[in-house]
């Protein structure tokens, strides 16, 4: 929009780079160009103001396909204004002198005549495309039909106008058939994860059972060389036995011989203690013999009276002791009998058999 200011009943338009502006007075043309800057009055002035820059003009339309599916079209459309002339005759482009404000909507009737014409060029290929196909290749279709038909649009040029680019941003269905048509791709990319879950608990298992099979081969290994270490030490116990029995052995026949020889030893000894023994005990008899002998031959010869006087010593020695004596007639009587038949036993006792009264 151009800038207008207002100085003692002038006004002054400073217009833009962008903006094609175009000043009338009574007919004639006193300003032409983008970027313009002039004084003017407004009672006589007719300006109109056309922007030469390019534009986006983004369109959203419903269209139907052989299959009777209704499908939305997202496309936009860049454009410019090549021949400002041509587009200031055709269309309103006026503005106000007092405040640069279009006093039609210029823009509105470019766009829905590009609207339109797209939407014609969308339509008549759609019509003849199944829904399925149109959402594989329509797009690529769409854009190529509208940029051709816009190009080959005779009203475009005789406006002024340059279409520079055409794209065509969706095309999709209604929503029902949107995910209608998304349930098979989901459920084989359902099936794809089911199948790389599968697949990975399939390695999962693989693996376990290999872990599993090193594990009972080491188990395997373990228990073998348990095994030989049990032979290993049986074999440990049994030599170690043996040589247990070998050393007892030797050491049975050594204690043997040892008891043996002590045993021959002590029977030497008994032998020699028996004979020495038996040889004292000879020489102890024959001088018991001898002193009998001389006891005998002694009492043989010794009077009578000396051998009552002996018998009363020894029976006084072997009498035990008494401390005081009450003699009555009764026991001495009997006492002088019994004394008297001991010296009878003790003279018939004699060796020489000889007897005294």
């Amino acid at each position: 929009m151009a800038d207008i200011t207002r100085r003692f009943g002038w006004r002054h338009l400073r217009g833009a780079p962008t903006a094609h502006v175009r000043h009338h007075r009574s007919g004639r043309l006193l300003h032409d160009g983008p970027g313009l800057s002039f004084w003017y009055r407004a009672l006589s002035a007719a300006l109109s103001e056309v922007p030469v820059d390019d534009r986006e003009l983004a369109m959203t339309f419903h269209a139907r396909t052989s299959d009777f599916q209704d499908v939305s079209v997202q496309a936009t459309v860049t454009y410019r204004i090549s021949d400002t002339a041509l587009a200031a005759g055709r269309l309103d482009f006026s503005i106000d002198p007092d405040t640069g404000v279009w006093r039609g909507a210029p823009l509105e009737q470019l766009g829905t005549l590009l609207t339109e014409t797209a939407q014609q060029h969308a339509l008549d290929v759609l019509a003849r495309t199944s829904l399925a196909a149109a959402l594989v290749d329509g797009v690529a279709a769409v854009r190529e039909r509208i940029a051709g038909g816009l190009a080959a649009e005779p009203r475009l040029p005789a406006t002024g106008i340059e279409v520079v680019a055409a794209r065509v941003v969706a095309l999709r269905p209604e929503p029902e058939v949107e995910r209608a048509l998304r349930t098979p791709a989901r459920e084989q990319i359902q099936q794809d994860a089911d199948k790389a879950t599968y697949e990975r608990r399939a390695v999962a298992v693989e693996r376990e059972r290999a872990i599993a099979e090193n594990e009972l081969a080491s188990q395997i290994e373990l228990a073998r060389r348990e095994e030989q270490l049990v032979d290993q030490r049986g074999t440990n116990a049994r030599r170690e036995a043996e040589e247990h029995a070998a050393a007892d052995a030797v050491r049975a026949g050594a204690e043997a011989a040892r008891t043996v020889r002590l045993a021959d030893a002590e029977a030497a000894r008994t032998v020699r203690l028996a004979g020495a023994e038996a040889q004292a005990a000879r020489e102890v008899g024959e001088a018991r013999a001898a002193a009998q002998d001389a006891w005998l031959r002694v009492h043989a010869e010794v009077p009578v009276g000396t051998l009552n006087a002996l018998t009363g010593t020894r029976l006084a020695e072997n009498l035990p002791r008494i401390g005081s004596v009450t003699v009555s007639p009764d026991v001495l009587t009997g006492l002088l009998a019994q004394l008297g038949a001991g010296t009878v036993e003790s003279t018939l006792d004699c060796p020489s058999g000889r007897e005294s009264a």
